[in-house]
C-alpha cells in the first residue's frame, strides 16, 4: 500500500513527464503521435519511479520506448529542475510499455466475436490445456 508521500510525488511525477514527452514529441516533428503516461509507481524508499506509458499509434510504441529509455538522464534532469522546489532527489525512472488498453480491447473482442468461451464452451477445455 502507497503512503500518501509516495501518492503524491508519484502524481507531480506523471503530470511533469506528461508535459515533458508531449513537449518533446512535438518540437521533434513527432505528429499524430500521442504519449501519455497512465500511472506512475514509486518505490518505499522513493529512490525508483516505475513511469507506465501508453503510446498511440502501437506500431511506433517500443521505437519510441527505446528512444525515451535512451533520453533517460535528460528527461530526469528536466524534472528536477521543475520539482526543485518540492523535491529533494529526483528518483530514477523506469519506463514501460502500458499494455492493459490492448489486453482488455482483447477480451471485448473475444467476447464480441466467434472466440467467446461463453457461447462456445469448447474453447474453455482447449485454453486450460495449453
Amino acid at each position: 500500500m502507497e503512503s500518501n508521500r509516495q501518492k503524491k510525488i508519484a502524481g507531480i511525477i506523471q503530470q511533469d513527464v506528461a508535459d515533458v514527452l508531449q513537449r518533446a514529441a512535438s518540437e521533434g516533428g513527432l505528429r499524430g503521435v500521442i504519449i501519455s503516461v497512465s500511472k506512475v509507481s514509486v518505490t518505499v524508499d522513493l529512490s525508483i519511479a516505475k513511469v507506465y506509458l501508453s503510446i498511440f499509434p502501437n506500431d511506433k510504441a517500443n521505437e519510441l520506448l527505446e528512444g525515451i529509455k535512451s533520453n533517460t538522464p535528460l528527461i530526469r534532469h528536466e524534472l528536477s529542475q521543475r520539482t526543485r522546489h518540492q523535491l529533494r532527489r529526483m528518483p530514477h525512472l523506469d519506463f514501460f510499455i502500458d499494455d492493459s488498453l490492448e489486453y482488455i480491447d482483447g477480451i471485448e473482442r473475444s467476447l464480441k466475436g466467434k472466440d467467446n468461451p461463453l457461447d462456445n464452451p469448447d474453447l474453455l477445455s482447449k485454453r486450460k490445456k495449453s
